[in-house]
């Protein structure tokens, strides 16, 4: 894990956009992240159909997030908008 990169703990679901969103902290920036429900469910091997669920699988694969959020910010990955997509 990248020590200059913090996760923050905001998850919120996002049913109309069927994603989460969560904030990441980088040289004092904070950086909106998304995580789409396929990626998730990809990156847990479950199918996921409610609030609860998502937010527990997100929390199993946590560290493998901060791994990739922490790529795209090194690839500098930023979307239009300043965000970062998985």
């Amino acid at each position: 894990m990248n020590q200059d990169i913090i996760v923050g703990d905001d998850l919120c679901w996002q049913p109309q956009e069927q994603r989460l969103t969560f904030s990441t902290y980088w040289q004092g920036r904070l950086i909106p992240c998304f995580i789409s429900l396929h990626r998730l469910e990809h990156m847990t091997g479950q199918s996921l159909s409610d609030e609860a669920n998502i937010m527990l699988a997100f929390e199993a694969v946590r560290f493998d997030i901060e791994e990739k959020v922490s790529a795209l910010v090194e690839e500098e990955a930023f979307a239009p908008d300043g965000g970062l997509y998985l």
